[in-house]
Parts: C-alpha cells; structure tokens; sequence
C-alpha cells in the first residue's frame, strides 16, 4: 500500500488557498453591496424629508424581509454544493474573517 502523501498536501493547500480567495472575495463583495444597499436607502429617506417623494416604510420593510428569508434559503442551497474539503472550508472562513 503506497499513499502519495505529496499529492494529498497539495490538493489540501490548493483547497485551502482557493477557499481564502473565496471567503475573502465574497467578505468584500458584501460590504461594498451593503453600502450600496445603505446609501439607496439614505437617499430614500432625504428625498422624503425633503418632501420629494413618499416612501411606505411598512412596505419597504416587508420586502427586506422577505428578500433576507428566500437570501437564507439560497445561502443553504450553495453551502450544500460547495465542495465538502475541510481545507477549502478551514481556508474559506479564514479569507472570510480576515476580509
């Protein structure tokens, strides 16, 4: 029995720094989202200030919720396709932390 533990490490390593970028990447792409999303909402509420324009509040916040729900629902679906490697996840959640 002859294991290629050379070949083993290396796909560990190349799990691993994949799933950095990766955490890394989307970490980022979440905040620039969410500040987009923040400065829109921003703008809403000056503009009704302002007596611009007339924003349903209850309306507004019913499809957030709604829009975070079916988000968690997709969320689940791709963490059940993603490769299931512990070195990608190890290097996934460090590239998310460090993002």
């Amino acid at each position: 029995m002859n294991l290629d533990f050379g070949g083993i490490m290396g796909d560990m390593g190349i799990g691993a720094v994949v799933g950095f970028i990766t955490g890394y990447a989307l970490k980022k792409f979440i905040k620039i989202v969410l500040t987009l999303i923040g400065v829109y909402l921003l703008s809403l509420f000056w503009l009704q200030q302002k007596g611009v324009i007339t924003v349903n509040t209850d309306a507004l916040f019913n499809l957030a919720e709604s829009a975070t729900a079916s988000t968690l629902t997709l969320a689940d679906k791709v963490v059940g396709i993603l490769p299931g490697t512990g070195a990608f996840v190890a290097g996934f959640y460090l590239g998310f932390r460090k993002g």
